[in-house]
């Protein structure tokens, strides 16, 4: 497929834009953006493809993208500055801040294990009427009232969609708002960064559309908490349409942006928390943030992960570059954003084909792996 690819990569990234191309020539790529950022500044910005299906409305600069899991880097980043503004520690219990919470033998777990998907709700395992996720004091409640899956604690079991809820609860319970108004006055709107979590009706024009998957994901041994996850007709938000999904606030799922939005906010967690001279973070936080919380097989994703507070550690897949440093997320169909303090570089891609890789999305490796081979 030929392609019409714009923005701007330096000769000495040559390599990304190679990359890039290949993703068109050689996975059928529809629309996508690359952007890398060193010290908070984009240095990289690529797009190029369809928003549309149809092939008649070409991804811009304004295009805004769902993310799907990569939400999670955001969600992880609004809690960490809970954290760093002194009014919630990793080590508290979440009951301490939301009494409920405290049910089935859940009164012990920590903050620090919801972040890092200890504590045993990978998804709901009785039947359950798939548009409970719109509501979400209906969802918060059943959540808290819920039993683990797995001893808390004994093993992480990734959270596709059940993490917005507990962590945007307990900013909620902490900081009065909502992630999304919270994320829109405090980093969005002042640094200027298109980036969303709860998308109004004035925006849903710029959105991409979707092109599923045409395979399944591999989830590797089946069990429990992966069929709560996943495998269930309730396992993710239904029964209403595109424009509700949108404007749902789902700090796990549903997040848009454009890749150098996310870039240059990944880009103050790789620079000692500073973006355009506004502390975002502590040193101090961004680095119990991102350290190992726990690590092994993960029950859900057939992968061996090591988890940070709501962070993705580079090691021991590489997904994110080669240093052991580095740390973000993905997302459902191929998103990415990442952050690599040693380095002081971050990057994020986006597209609208979705690919079957539940993290760890070729195209993406392809990409992060030829911007280190410019720096």
């Amino acid at each position: 497929m030929t392609v019409n690819i714009t923005g701007f990569c330096p000769d000495r990234f040559s390599a990304v834009r190679d990359a890039f191309a290949a993703n068109f020539a050689d996975n059928g790529e529809l629309g996508a953006r690359f952007s890398l950022a060193i010290h908070g500044e984009v240095v990289v910005d690529l797009m190029g493809g369809y928003a549309d299906r149809k092939h008649e409305v070409a991804f811009g600069p304004d295009t805004l993208t769902p993310l799907f899991s990569t939400t999670k880097a955001v969600a992880a980043l609004l809690i960490a500055r809970l954290v760093d503004q002194g009014k919630l520690t990793y080590d508290q219990t979440v009951a301490s801040v939301w009494p409920a919470f405290a049910q089935n033998g859940k009164q012990d777990v920590t903050v620090g294990q919801v972040m890092s998907h200890q504590d045993g709700l990978s998804g709901f395992p009785d039947e359950t009427d798939p548009s409970i996720w719109f509501d979400w004091e209906a969802t918060t409640a059943k959540l808290a009232a819920m039993a683990p899956l797995w001893p808390i604690g004994s093993a992480s079991g990734y959270h596709p969609v059940t993490f917005g809820f507990t962590a945007g609860e307990i900013f909620r319970r902490v900081d009065g708002r909502t992630m999304g108004t919270a994320l829109r006055e405090d980093l969005a709107e002042p640094l200027d960064l298109d980036i969303w979590i709860g998308l109004p009706d004035s925006e849903h024009a710029r959105c991409a559309e979707l092109m599923r998957p045409t395979g399944l994901p591999k989830f590797g041994a089946m069990n429990a908490a992966v069929k709560a996850a996943f495998m269930t007709k309730w396992a993710a938000p239904g029964g209403r349409g595109t424009a509700d999904w949108r404007r749902a606030e789902i700090p796990s799922a549903n997040g848009h942006a454009t890749a150098p939005a996310l870039a240059r906010l990944m880009g103050a967690l790789a620079s000692g928390g500073a973006l355009d001279g506004v502390q975002v973070l502590s040193p101090a936080v961004i680095a119990e943030a991102s350290a190992e919380r726990i690590v092994g097989q993960d029950l859900v994703l057939p992968f061996v992960i090591s988890w940070g507070a709501g962070f993705m550690r580079n090691a021991p897949n590489f997904f994110y570059g080669p240093t052991a440093e580095a740390f973000g997320h993905s997302g459902w169909g191929g998103s990415c954003a990442f952050a690599d303090p040693s380095r002081g570089v971050s990057g994020a891609y986006v597209m609208n084909k979705q690919g079957t890789e539940l993290i760890g999305d070729p195209r993406a490796v392809r990409l992060i792996q030829a911007a280190y081979s410019g720096l």
